[in-house]
């Protein structure tokens, strides 16, 4: 698959399609991109209109591109830190061009528009960045809805710390990537940065001694010194025929996407009972949940204590921008609820003196940011599988009898750690409970 180099197209590159005058634009102004695109739109060219909707997204740091077919108009609508923003319309004349242009650039069907299709494309920018496309299709009663999801493969992989994990959270992940067996698992909904934390953590054990082997759908991130594959469940290679190869492959840490089925948990058990480190993600609330959900996939709860060393659950929330960040005191109140959730946290991880002199933080919003937000970190809850945690998982306990019982060993709660990072002006109590909830 040969990439796509991002370059301004020549006139001559194809006719323009010309929209109608009195079409407005609903982009705002500020950045260069935002200019080109809009005279793209008014000119009706067609490549020019798909090639700055992709550079206009990468300058705000945007994930995934919307473009939406609506009644009248198609908006274009970019996720940033998790959320998304309109920013642009364009007139729905011209949009059975753009979804062609698009669906040639990733390898779809331009003259199927019956049904849903995914593709990927590798893109270059003028400034020579390598971004890897993913592209979905969607029929609906305007028109195709198109998805780009955006990923920049130059971006260098940021450490634990980086992420946000910091204190007694980070001693335990480091103390489970120091272990020479186990499943480690992560848990979180769809995009709360479960990949970027495995692979942080993986980061950490590449070493030339040691042979590392992931299975995925996709392959994210490409690292150097790991044998990463693809798993491609239409020709029934899934995650678990990948796990079941890995072990024929002399491996000492194995990495899996996901664990979605009975199978594919035990065979990590398995892995993990004969000597190897297993990293994985699942999809579950919270990290006590997960043990339960793992009891109700058939594995029986002798072997989740002796396999399974730790579950990270975590969370993405929205950094407050550093530029225009200001301090207040929250109603008493407010502060009072801080401070009963916060009873229990370990004192290394919680400085008295925020509590005595109790201030929240807010963006009022600048040229830097994004109504008061600037990028994102996460919130972690890491649970230790010490050894009244296990008692309680034979006994085939309730939720609640674990989550009192890892708070007793000194389980930070995912709740707990966003409001420490909101007491010390990284984050924003709105954003902690948004999340949360």
């Amino acid at each position: 698959m040969s990439p796509v180099v991002l370059e301004p197209p020549a006139s001559v590159a194809a006719a323009p399609v010309k929209p109608p005058v009195s079409v407005a634009v609903a982009a705002s102004a500020g950045n260069p991109f935002n200019l080109k695109l809009q005279s793209a739109i008014v000119a009706g060219n067609i490549p020019q209109i798909v090639t700055y909707a992709i550079s206009h997204a990468l300058s705000k740091g945007t994930s995934d591109i919307h473009i939406e077919p609506e009644e009248k108009t198609v908006r274009i609508r970019y996720r940033v830190d998790g959320v998304l923003q309109h920013i642009i319309e364009y007139p729905l004349n011209i949009h059975p061009a753009v979804t062609s242009r698009i669906k040639i650039m990733s390898n779809l069907k331009i003259d199927e528009q019956r049904i849903p299709q995914d593709g990927r494309t590798q893109v270059t920018t003028d400034e020579g960045r390598n971004i890897d496309l993913r592209v979905s299709s969607l029929p609906t009663v305007n028109g195709e809805k198109i998805v780009m999801r955006l990923q920049d493969k130059t971006q260098s992989i940021p450490d634990l710390p980086a992420l946000g994990m910091d204190g007694t959270n980070l001693q335990k992940m480091e103390g489970f990537l120091a272990l020479p067996n186990g499943i480690i698992l992560v848990t979180g909904p769809t995009g709360s940065g479960k990949t970027n934390t495995l692979y942080s953590a993986l980061a950490r054990l590449n070493e030339v001694g040691v042979n590392i082997m992931t299975f995925e759908d996709p392959v994210e991130y490409q690292m150097d010194g790991l044998n990463q594959s693809q798993v491609k469940p239409e020709i029934k290679y899934d995650f678990a025929l990948g796990l079941r190869t890995a072990l024929r492959q002399d491996p000492d840490i194995i990495m899996v996407g996901e664990i979605r089925d009975q199978e594919t948990i035990e065979i990590a058990v398995r892995a993990a009972l004969t000597g190897h480190l297993v990293l994985s993600t699942i999809h579950t609330n919270s990290a006590v949940s997960t043990l339960v959900r793992i009891t109700d996939m058939g594995v029986k709860p002798f072997l989740i204590t002796s396999s399974i060393r730790g579950i990270i659950a975590q969370r993405l929330v929205r950094k407050v921008c550093t530029f225009c960040r200001e301090a207040f005191t929250p109603d008493p109140a407010v502060a009072e609820d801080i401070k009963k959730e916060l009873q229990g946290v370990p004192a290394k991880d919680l400085d008295p003196a925020l509590l005595q002199n109790l201030q929240l933080f807010r963006g009022k919003g600048c040229d830097h940011c994004t109504g008061g937000y600037k990028g994102r970190l996460g919130i972690f809850e890491i649970l230790e599988m010490e050894r009244g945690v296990a008692e309680l998982v034979l006994k085939n306990a309730s939720d609640e009898e674990l989550m009192e019982q890892a708070k007793k060993s000194g389980m930070i709660t995912l709740k707990q750690d966003g409001l420490l990072k909101a007491l010390k002006g990284l984050t924003t109590l709105e954003e902690v409970y948004r999340t949360i909830q």
